[in-house]
């Protein structure tokens, strides 16, 4: 077997890392603006991400969540990628997941795909009406320790899980 061997001078210490973990935006984006995208890249920088995960649902994802109509999943994704090409932000992933699959893909395995594939800690980047809705899932105690939640605006109504775990989420301060 081969050995790298590296030599470091005495006292040498590895760079501390500025940044880490993962701000994932959870969203049809279907009313979202171009400002609120930006928002979303200062909040980004702001608490000190290494990336942006932006996670546009499915069409089927969004009739059995919100039962709201959207466009197309590749209209909105091509949008978000434009976005992102005109702005050249690198640190702004597009995750397709949703859009290879072509159908309805629970909340719980959209998180656990991101825990795979993305450095920890995760903050969700959700509208108050998606986090209540995400505080009435079963499975949302599981998720809650895992995860922290930062709201894009000051909710009305919260759901009695989330007045439990108000320590857990917050609304982004930078609005």
């Amino acid at each position: 077997m081969h050995r790298n061997i590296q030599s470091v001078p005495f006292g040498y210490e590895p760079p501390v890392e500025k940044r880490k973990g993962t701000l994932i935006y959870y969203d049809t984006f279907e009313q979202t603006t171009e400002v609120e995208l930006d928002l979303a890249v200062k909040s980004m920088e702001h608490y000190s991400f290494d990336k942006l995960v932006l996670y546009p649902l499915h069409e089927e994802t969004v009739r059995r969540m919100l039962n709201e109509p959207v466009s197309a999943f590749h209209k909105r994704e091509k949008r978000l990628f434009q976005w992102r090409n005109e702005r050249n932000y690198t640190q702004v992933v597009v995750e397709g997941l949703e859009g290879k699959r072509k159908k309805y893909t629970p909340m719980d395995s959209a998180l656990r795909l991101i825990e795979e594939k993305y450095k920890s800690p995760y903050f969700l980047y959700i509208t108050p009406e998606t986090a209540n809705l995400f505080a009435s899932y079963s499975s949302f105690e599981e998720w809650i320790v895992k995860i922290r939640l930062l709201l894009n605006a000051e909710p009305t109504v919260l759901h009695p899980m989330l007045e439990r775990y108000q320590h857990r989420w917050a609304v982004n301060n930078l609005l």
